[in-house]
């Protein structure tokens, strides 16, 4: 029980309010079969303590926790679309926040996503309070992440395509966006195009350039901010740019 109240005081802003707040709340109300009555009841009282306290100081500023509990609920969205809760889904889940976080750390943050999982949660409301406090390239971030999500289980389904797609609007992430990191995640022809955020009937020289561009945006640096245990997901796109940059190369025998 210590080792979950450590996690879940430790680097949240923003998110201790707001649906996402709500979520969480409700995620440790969830925890019956994790801990006593007693415990539950004791880690609610200092979680809406904590609410109180960050009500009063007025602090809605982002913190490295926040984009952890942002990813909790929003993977639970994605992760319900298609009707169902697959289990190679959650594992995926699972294996990405012990990637991230370490084991202990992400036992804490799994057994708050099973009761999240449980909560009705509207997308919309949750990206709202994501886009007010987070960077377009953390937002970024979130998205592959999801996508991640959807393929764990070898197949997205179109039901969790449109649900990624619905998010990424209210995330105010464009379609260009949304389309470079779908593709991110499939062998398709002429993907290596659409990472690049380009048709294929560009010329060398705008090749060259969507690139240059490509790279810029999705460099590892710019989401350093989150942590360093946020460098593993960003160092993927930023891969993906340069797996589809050296496809074209060699299509084009540049």
């Amino acid at each position: 029980m210590g080792s979950f109240t450590k996690w879940l005081g430790a680097g949240l802003g923003f998110t201790l309010g707001g649906p996402i707040g709500a979520a969480i709340g409700f995620g440790i109300g969830s925890l019956v079969d994790e801990f006593s009555i007693d415990d539950l009841t004791s880690e609610q009282k200092e979680y809406q303590q904590r609410v109180e306290e960050s009500r009063s100081r007025g602090r809605i500023n982002t913190q490295s926790g926040d984009f952890e509990m942002s990813l909790l609920v929003l993977a639970s969205i994605v992760i319900k679309s298609d009707g169902k809760v697959d289990q190679r889904e959650l594992n995926f889940v699972r294996s990405q926040f012990v990637s991230m976080y370490g084991k202990e750390r992400a036992n804490n943050a799994f057994k708050l996503f099973k009761g999240i999982i449980k909560k009705e949660v509207s997308s919309r409301q949750v990206c709202i309070q994501i886009r007010e406090h987070m960077s377009h390239s953390s937002r970024l971030q979130l998205l592959h992440f999801l996508f991640g999500i959807a393929k764990a289980d070898d197949y997205v389904s179109k039901s969790e395509v449109e649900e990624i797609r619905k998010i990424a609007g209210y995330l105010y992430i464009n379609q260009q966006d949304f389309e470079s990191i779908k593709a991110m995640f499939y062998d398709a022809s002429g993907n290596a195009y659409k990472i690049l955020e380009i048709s294929t009937t560009a010329s060398d020289d705008e090749v060259k350039k969507a690139y240059r561009k490509m790279a810029k945006k999705y460099h590892p640096d710019k989401v350093q901010d989150l942590g360093k245990e946020h460098s593993i997901g960003a160092k993927e796109k930023f891969q993906s740019i340069q797996a589809a940059y050296e496809n074209i190369k060699k299509e084009r025998g540049l």
